[in-house]
């Protein structure tokens, strides 16, 4: 199990990383556009106040572009690289081209399903957004907990986000999330 940090902000970096139990960074693009500096410094000043995963969501819309942002991040990154790619065919699709070479982890995944087919195209980690799920399907604790049925004795791994208080995270840990 590991715990991250889900901000794009160096100073919330460095206080977490004295904490000593954080695992790693997790950001998105309207996480970067909080930050002062430009989306690469930024990405850099992450990458040096953490050992872990520093997550990276691809803003891409077609796969020439994808696999060409993915690549760069992973030049900027390097092996900390995690690439949160959209539940949708065309990531399935990007998953697949760049999990060979870089770890990828499918975001917004709302159905077992996805889950399998991430885990299908080569996916390292299926990342449920627990509240979201709760609000838009009303139970996103069921959701981690039919995905893990799905992955169990698999190598992917589940993440649950959009989590909005301590409980919620505790039971998504109990439905079976690994991160």
């Amino acid at each position: 199990m590991a715990l991250y940090l889900d901000s794009a902000i160096a100073s919330e970096a460095e206080v977490v990383k004295l904490w000593g139990w954080v695992k790693g960074i997790t950001t998105n693009p309207t996480l970067l556009s909080q930050s002062d500096t430009p989306p690469e410094t930024t990405l850099k000043k992450l990458l040096a106040l953490t050992n872990g995963p520093l997550y990276y969501q691809l803003v891409a819309s077609d796969k020439a572009g994808m696999l060409a942002e993915g690549r760069k991040a992973f030049e900027i990154i390097g092996s900390q690289t995690i690439l949160k790619i959209p539940a949708t065919p065309l990531g399935f699709e990007v998953v697949a081209s760049l999990s060979p070479e870089i770890t990828c982890s499918v975001t917004a995944i709302y159905s077992a399903a996805q889950a399998a087919v991430a885990r299908e195209a080569g996916a390292k980690i299926a990342i449920a957004y627990v509240n979201r799920a709760t609000r838009l399907l009303g139970d996103g604790i069921a959701l981690v907990r039919d995905m893990a049925s799905v992955l169990k004795g698999s190598d992917t791994e589940i993440l649950a986000a959009s989590i909005k208080s301590p409980e919620e995270a505790a039971a998504s840990l109990q439905a079976g999330a690994d991160h």
